[in-house]
């Protein structure tokens, strides 16, 4: 049974209909569910980050949902208003992921917000304060997770190894403050640099921080080479684990930690500094200061808090057995505290948060707090503060009511106090961040430093990328062109007669053998969606070098598989196999012009106002280099075309279309005007002055509906090429019941 081209029409309009349908479906639910979310965390106060988190900006995001999927912590980020959201600010802990795995620069990494500010130490890229030769790595310079301690280490005693000069005196090249793991990976990479130094802290126990968790907390870090012991880390590990691996590599470099050393200042200037303990006095080039933010527990500030039965660390939860115990916080370590005391036969538990909902805690701890408060084993006090403390009871304030409640022992878990009375006493001055950005230049945040390495790592490896697979593209094409340059040119009554015509034609060996090869590749697009949502390819290289690939192969496709049909389509599934893939890549490179459109600044997309601003200052800026031209009457045409107003109320495609008219009057005109300047630096600041005048222009005729039609794109795009899967399936399967083999 034959079937009409229009049928076919048809059935495929019909099909990309409802597949188009089916994903807006889909993606309305998913912005539904997460802006009822959003809506929650607002009422429950979990909207606020506690520290580093991302900002999206909805002008830049084009929707693709890599951060989304990239986030380790969960649902953080979600769908509202079309775009990504911070969805449950309290559960972000600052990886950084999404920022890395935003195809578009969407995403600014910021500390604090306007809501909660956050107080940080004064530092640069280098990891130095305010103060000279005093360096903050760790928990303390802003962004927590072991593996970001870790490596700030590493790059900083890499760091002092060119910054140190030969030592005298019982000097050593640096001192170390803290033993936590950003305290040991820094004296583990100046053992390995040959640097002498004195690791000390104020505890008892290895790991800082770390020591203080509850036994067998899971701990998530990543993979870093550590000196001294290699691959270190994994996604998951205990904190018993995790002692071990530094305890093995402290082993292995001979390194030992002075513990119960506790710093009470710093004497002296840069290269020559004295570091003050209780019982000696150190000297040191330089001092690097890992003693994390906790600073010291956070008190309640109620009667009674003095009482021996209060605790503030649970080390060992079967002291406990058969007590009535109080939990007093809402963060990860007080719901693990409550759950491991929960176990101990015949322990009463109850466990008070000031807010309404467990928000500042992993998915996994809350969803097992939660399964105990449903079996009884957990009592939850929730919107409650604890009011007094008394040898046998608790006094709480539950919703505006006093509640009294039997008690044994009270353990407190709602913090620490960052150490800035000591670190104001050291010279090092502290600054409050309310929603700042990263910089990517000049003074920045310590902890940022790997993120910026990576971003400006990524665009060098993006650039080599990009040039690679371009010209790796022409000599495809110029090979495909040189083996039938004498067949392709000839008309189809001529080449069933040329002795090329067997092997060349789309069903010969070498026609056929494109067809396959370029299927291969073309179906290798599908990589880009598959690392954004399978887990296991999170991380594998940059989004951005995906995306590059991405588009080399939608361009190429289409060019080579006109080789394969030797520049002919002789049957309907083919044409419309073609057609697809055609519109596929249509859609993505004008999606990809339109987000071109969008006027971009930095890392962030400007608005209207801020254009027609922008327009205004390169005006004025030109009125300085007119009064330098010979005759200025002559460039007065040009800058009427270039300083014109933009066409806001103009048909998109018709603003379009006007584009390269402009584009080369003025360009023409600008080399005309080339001998009017009296130097070629101010002839060239002219030209980019009218070049940037002329762009912003055209950005401000076409923003609105550029912003618009980014917002639509995307899906058409992504429906279309699930279609373009099904007519190649089709196209293979009609070709193989015909009995085309290929090789086979």
């Amino acid at each position: 049974m034959q079937v009409s081209p229009a049928t076919i029409v048809i059935a495929s309009t019909v099909v990309v209909s409802v597949g188009l349908f089916l994903f807006v479906l889909r993606r309305v639910r998913r912005q539904a569910k997460d802006t009822m979310t959003l809506r929650r965390s607002i009422e429950q106060e979990l909207h606020i980050p506690p520290s580093l988190h991302p900002v999206i900006d909805p002008n830049t995001c084009i929707g693709s949902l890599s951060c989304i999927k990239a986030c380790p912590e969960g649902d953080i980020l979600g769908i509202v208003d079309g775009k990504a959201a911070l969805i449950v600010g309290a559960n972000c802990i600052g990886h950084a992921r999404c920022a890395l795995e935003c195809p578009v620069e969407a995403i600014r990494l910021v500390f604090g917000t306007s809501e909660r500010g956050v107080d940080l130490p004064e530092v640069d890229e280098f990891f130095e304060t305010s103060r000279p030769g005093v360096h903050i790595i760790g928990e303390l310079g802003g962004m927590g997770l072991i593996r970001n301690a870790v490596r700030q280490g590493m790059q900083l005693g890499r760091r002092l190894k060119s910054l140190v000069r030969p030592t005298s005196g019982g000097q050593v090249h640096a001192v170390v403050v803290g033993a936590g793991p950003a305290g040991i990976a820094a004296a583990l990479t100046l053992k390995e640099a040959g640097l002498t130094f004195r690791i000390v802290d104020q505890g008892s126990t290895l790991g800082g921080t770390i020591a203080n968790y509850p036994r067998q907390k899971l701990v998530m870090t990543e993979t870093v080479d550590l000196p001294y012991y290699g691959k270190f880390g994994r996604p998951l590990l205990s904190k018993e684990d995790l002692l071990e691996m530094f305890t093995s590599a402290l082993r292995n470099a001979d390194v030992e930690i002075q513990h119960g050393v506790k710093v009470t200042g710093i004497d002296g200037e840069d290269g020559d500094f004295e570091v003050l303990a209780e019982n000696e006095r150190i000297r040191c080039q330089k001092v690097v200061l890992a003693v994390g933010r906790m600073g010291s527990p956070r008190k309640l500030g109620v009667p009674g808090e003095d009482l021996p039965k209060v605790t503030y660390l649970l080390l060992h939860p079967e002291q406990y057995a058969g007590k009535r115990i109080l939990v007093v916080g809402g963060g990860d370590s007080a719901l693990e505290i409550a759950q491991m005391l929960a176990a101990e036969e015949g322990t009463e538990v109850s466990i008070s948060y000031r807010n309404p909902a467990f928000g500042r805690a992993k998915q996994r701890n809350k969803d097992n707090i939660e399964r105990l408060i449903r079996d009884g084993r957990v009592k939850a006090l929730m919107s409650s503060a604890v009011v007094s403390i008394d040898p046998d009871q608790v006094t709480l304030d539950v919703g505006g009511s006093r509640t009294v409640i039997g008690n044994d022992y009270v353990v407190v878990n709602v913090g620490g106090v960052l150490p800035t009375e000591f670190l104001k006493s050291l010279g090092v001055g502290i600054r409050r961040h309310v929603g700042q950005a990263i910089e990517k230049s000049g003074k920045k945040p310590v902890s940022t430093s790997r993120v910026l390495a990576e971003e400006r790592s990524d665009e060098r490896q993006r650039i080599r990328i990009g040039t690679t697979l371009a010209l790796l593209g022409v000599l495809i094409l110029g090979s495909l062109w040189f083996v039938g340059r004498d067949y392709y040119p000839l008309s189809i009554e001529v080449r069933v007669r040329s002795p090329q015509h067997r092997a060349l034609r789309s069903a010969g060996l070498w026609g056929h053998g494109i067809g396959v090869a370029a299927t291969v590749v073309m179906l290798s697009n599908f990589l880009l969606p598959l690392r954004k949502h399978w887990r296991r390819m999170k991380g594998r290289k940059s989004i951005r070098h995906w995306l590059t690939f991405h588009v080399f192969v939608g361009v190429m496709s289409p060019l080579v598989i006109l080789f394969h049909s030797a520049f002919g389509m002789n049957n309907v599934v083919a044409a419309l196999c073609y057609s697809s893939l055609v519109c596929v890549v249509g859609t993505g490179l004008v999606g990809r012009f339109i987000y071109g459109l969008v006027p971009v600044t930095g890392d962030r997309y400007l608005e209207i106002t801020e254009l027609r601003s922008r327009m205004e200052q390169l005006r004025g800026n030109l009125k300085p280099l007119l009064e330098k031209v010979r005759r200025p009457r002559d460039v007065h045409w040009l800058l009427d075309v270039a300083m014109s107003a933009p066409l806001e109320g103009m048909n998109f495609f018709r603003a379009l279309a006007s584009f390269p008219v402009d584009q080369v009057r003025v360009r023409a005109a600008l080399i005309a005007c080339r001998s009017l300047f009296a130097t070629r630096p101010e002839y060239l600041e002219f030209r980019g002055m009218v070049t940037r005048l002329l762009r912003l222009k055209h950005q401000a005729s076409v923003f609105r509906t550029a912003k618009m039609l980014m917002n639509h794109w995307r899906p058409f795009h992504v429906v279309l090429a699930v279609f373009l899967v099904l007519v190649i399936v089709l196209h293979i399967a009609t070709t193989t019941y015909l009995g085309y083999r290929w090789i086979f």
